[in-house]
């Protein structure tokens, strides 16, 4: 019965371990008061199926694991943007981004103007 229990119980372990996946995404957080990281790192740790996260402000990298059967990494950049932030290829929540305290608000979210450029013909 003690061997069932610990094979039983082996298994389990490694189970909940193979369904944990740790992600790194680049966020636009770059507030030295660490008010950017604390805002981040607390909805991250209220995330479903989120187990650990680390925001590196210095280099602007979010640290995620998280349980696969429970969320996904484009759910997670996506909560990223609703507060403000940029996440990898996912453009920040304007409106969330202008929420934000001004020390944390980095982001110009003008419209790039363009420059039309006209081919010439060669002679």
């Amino acid at each position: 019965m003690k061997k069932i229990f610990i094979a039983l119980f082996s298994i389990l372990t490694i189970n909940a371990w193979a369904q944990k996946e740790t992600v790194q995404i680049k966020t636009s957080a770059e507030c030295v008061a660490n008010c950017c990281k604390d805002r981040i790192e607390e909805e991250m740790q209220f995330t479903k199926g989120v187990t650990a996260v680390n925001l590196d402000v210095e280099s602007q990298v979010l640290t995620v694991t998280y349980k696969t059967k429970k969320n996904s990494v484009e759910n997670i950049r996506k909560i990223i943007s609703n507060l403000g932030y940029n996440a990898d290829d996912v453009m920040a929540n304007e409106s969330a981004h202008n929420a934000l305290p001004n020390c944390c608000q980095s982001l110009d979210f003008s419209k790039p103007k363009v420059k039309k450029f006209q081919l010439k013909k060669p002679d």
